[in-house]
């Protein structure tokens, strides 16, 4: 048996160190600025090499939230497109755009793009201005229940108290 355990320590002692070599080769300290466009991560490159490029981020309901590097140029609902969309749990007519002006002064402003996407008689008044560097877009939302959900909940507290009373049934007897 005294065999057994050193031949089990001698393999851990050898093996051991070879899994801590494999793992510190994964790291690396500090980043390569060139290779921060291809880190995996919410960071999203859609500069105009040729123009003036902006930071920006979204935050909330959209397909691929995080921080982004557009043209200048970009107004808001580009920049919903470039962060794939929003969710099928955005409500659309509370966007917001949290902005730090020029003076040091935060002010949010709201949107209501519900009317791109439902209304057939388009307002003239719908404001979807460009986007300043720094700008964060926020898409809130809620997780929606659906009818498969519901029926998930009601199947699933069904077959608890269906066990408790087999259990109930089966101890009885």
């Amino acid at each position: 048996m005294k065999n057994l355990y050193f031949i089990l320590f001698l393999i851990g002692v050898l093996i051991f160190p070879v899994r801590l070599i494999a793992q510190q080769e994964e790291y690396q300290i500090g980043l390569n600025p060139n290779t921060l466009r291809q880190s995996v991560g919410a960071f999203y490159d859609y500069s105009d090499p040729t123009g003036i490029n902006i930071k920006v981020s979204v935050w909330g309901y959209v397909k691929f939230p995080g921080r982004y590097v557009i043209p200048a140029r970009t107004d808001i609902k580009d920049f919903i497109s470039y962060a794939g969309g929003v969710s099928d749990d955005a409500f659309l007519d509370e966007l917001r755009i949290y902005r730090v002006n020029a003076d040091s002064s935060q002010s949010l402003l709201l949107f209501n793009i519900e009317d791109l996407w439902w209304n057939e008689n388009l307002k003239k008044d719908i404001d979807l201005s460009k986007l300043r560097a720094g700008d964060v877009l926020i898409v809130p939302g809620r997780n929606r229940l659906y009818w498969e959900n519901y029926f998930g909940i009601i199947l699933s507290t069904l077959g608890f108290f269906i066990s408790i009373a087999t259990l109930i049934i089966t101890a009885t007897k």
